[in-house]
């Protein structure tokens, strides 16, 4: 479904991306793991077209999208649940959701919210109420209930569990798993290693700007060097 290969990027003159390659099949949950300043935004937002690479090649579902403009990449179904949530504060939650279908999915606005306020009930009971006014929780569902209003084809969660309680992370963890289990395929970019490794079928660690390890949660797990290195476990 997606594939990087020698992906350079960064800002400005400096080089965060050093030669990044990633692999996602259909169906699977593929986690980005590492520690702040790896370069896991910067990957997120350079394989969705934010930022502009120096250097290598993204394809998504057979199509170069390297060199795509974001607006592009997200009208073929490439969509990112950015960290921060990013919603528009003094818009409503209705409104939010709806902004998320203004590029692909105008046509089943109607469908695809009912779908979000069933993933999410607690943001149909706060459908008139500005997004700035929501927990930190509420404000993580409303931004991906609007990804999910765009009909994504791959879903990227850039630190999806940051700054939630931990009842919060479990029930975050919980929608992503669940989310798959309906045919979403999902790439994960997190701090959180131990849960990351319970839902993922694959895994990659970066460690500044460059991939250290690729595979199964099981042979990560099974490398106490790399436990102690670079997941802190």
């Amino acid at each position: 479904m997606l594939e990087v290969s020698a992906l350079r990027g960064g800002y400005g003159a400096v080089e965060v991306l050093r030669g990044v390659d990633l692999k996602i099949d259909a169906g699977e949950i593929v986690a980005v793991l590492g520690s702040n300043g790896a370069g896991k935004s910067t990957l997120n937002n350079t394989v969705c077209g934010l930022y502009p690479p120096f250097g290598g090649r993204v394809v998504f579902q057979g199509r170069d999208i390297t060199h795509a403009r974001h607006i592009d990449i997200v009208a073929v179904g490439l969509i990112q649940v950015p960290e921060g949530r990013r919603v528009f504060p003094n818009l409503s939650v209705r409104e939010n959701l709806e902004l998320g279908s203004y590029r692909r999915g105008r046509e089943r606005r109607a469908e695809n919210l009912e779908r979000a306020f069933a993933v999410f009930p607690r943001l149909r009971q706060r459908s008139r109420q500005r997004a700035g006014t929501l927990s930190g929780g509420e404000q993580q569902m409303l931004a991906i209930g609007r990804a999910l209003m765009a009909e994504p084809r791959l879903l990227v969660l850039d630190e999806p569990s940051l700054g939630l309680s931990p009842m919060l992370v479990d029930e975050m963890f919980l929608l992503v798993k669940r989310l798959n289990a309906e045919g979403l395929s999902i790439l994960l970019v997190e701090q959180n290693v131990g849960q990351s490794l319970e839902i993922a079928h694959r895994a990659y660690v970066l460690e500044n700007g460059a991939m250290t390890f690729h595979g199964t949660p099981a042979e990560l797990l099974g490398k106490s060097e790399l436990k102690r290195a670079y997941l802190g476990m």
